[in-house]
């Protein structure tokens, strides 16, 4: 199964290639469904995409959006483009963006956005006679009905689904709320997420008394649902026929992007190796270290029940520095939140598995001892009998 990790912009492009992602999906400047990230200039996609195929990692661009007629006219040659620098996939939702990609990039793969809404197997088999090599399946499906749609499709056509991230209180995300509250539209990649927001009721001859929907001081989150995590069903997914497992997060940052790709890389390589096993606890345990709703398996196993909560994030862990090098026992590392000489921190290595390392000793760039690295981006030195890799991410634990 190809693992297949978010990239909003080069920094996290690099975590997903670093931690081990088989591919990644990224937008252009338009047509992608997150505008919240930077996205890629058409310099920046050629850069990333030689970057990603130099280390065997596959390219997908959204163009998932729902393009308007004054738009169109811009999307011929970013498509012409995104073919010439050697973009693997488009990720597509809207017929005609599909068509005019056929028309102008007839060698880039087409992967049917899950926007689209594939529910059942005649729709994924119609998509597939139309050109697509890949349809991403509606998230709310069950694992029962995913099954069913690879046996009745063509065994060419990949079945890719998301494992992990934030889950949108929509159908296969087609909303109209933050078009409505805010003028934000969604479908174009703007969505200001309202469903997020806290609610209250009140009553039309009492303003200014708020009634909570549910029982919370906070007052009641609705519409706000769990973050998905299927981390621990890696071998129902593979005996369910899937192709590729999609992580959200184009929005989220590098540190997220570097957690994730690196958990579910370890736990497809510990699968394939060890089908029948129980996973080792730190895979899944690497999950709680990154900030997240509490989660939940969506609808894999059913109706997902009580999809919310009280609105706000888990963050249990903290990233305090990265690793530029090391040498000689010493340790160089870039600042990231403040910490203190004698702490313990929790050291995650590209493609490796975290271990415990307690900083006795810092220094600053003069190798002068320091007590506390309280400056952002601040150089830091620090001596360690154990080698510690660069791109190494530092955390530590906020309890």
């Amino acid at each position: 199964m190809e693992l297949l990790a978010p990239a909003g912009d080069m920094e996290r492009l690099e975590s997903a290639i670093a931690f081990g992602a088989d591919a990644v999906y990224l937008a252009a400047k338009e047509f992608g469904m997150r505008a919240g990230p930077s996205n890629f200039t058409l310099e920046e996609l050629e850069k990333s995409v030689r970057m990603a195929h130099e280390k065997g990692v596959r390219v997908h661009m959204t163009c998932n959006t729902l393009p308007r007629n004054e738009e169109l006219p811009r999307l011929p040659q970013l498509l012409q483009n995104a073919q010439e620098i050697g973009i693997d996939a488009f990720i597509v939702a809207d017929l005609g963006v599909m068509k005019v990609a056929q028309r102008h990039a007839p060698k880039v793969e087409l992967h049917v956005s899950t926007q689209a809404g594939v529910v059942n197997f005649e729709t994924a088999r119609a998509f597939h006679e139309m050109g697509a090599s890949r349809v991403v399946l509606a998230r709310e499906l069950s694992m029962e009905e995913i099954a069913g749609i690879r046996a009745k499709t063509p065994s060419e056509l990949e079945l890719e689904v998301f494992v992990h991230g934030s889950m949108c209180v929509s159908f296969s995300g087609r909303c109209l709320l933050s078009n409505y509250l805010t003028g934000r539209d969604a479908n174009r990649g703007d969505c200001a997420q309202p469903c997020r927001w806290s609610y209250r009721l009140v009553e039309e001859k009492r303003p200014g008394e708020y009634f909570p929907i549910e029982e919370d001081e906070k007052g009641t989150y609705i519409m706000n649902s769990r973050d998905m995590c299927m981390i621990q069903h890696i071998p129902e997914l593979a005996q369910a026929g899937v192709s590729s497992l999609k992580i959200e997060g184009r929005a989220k940052s590098a540190y997220y992007v570097a957690v994730t790709a690196n958990a579910y890389r370890h736990a497809i390589d510990f699968y394939e190796k060890n089908p029948q096993a129980p996973l080792p606890d730190w895979i899944p345990e690497e999950l709680n270290k990154i900030s997240h709703r509490e989660y939940s398996t969506g609808f894999y196993f059913g109706q997902p029940g009580q999809v919310y909560q009280n609105g706000g994030y888990v963050r249990d862990y903290e990233v305090v520095a990265v690793c530029e090098g090391w040498e000689n026992g010493i340790a160089r590392l870039s600042q990231r939140n403040r910490f203190f000489r004698g702490d313990v921190v929790d050291v995650l290595e590209p493609g490796g598995i975290p271990y415990l390392l307690k900083l006795d000793e810092l220094y600053d760039e003069e190798m002068m001892p320091i007590d506390v690295a309280p400056h952002a981006t601040m150089k830091v030195r620090t001596k360690t009998e154990r080698s510690v890799a660069p791109g190494a991410l530092l955390r530590k634990s906020r309890a």
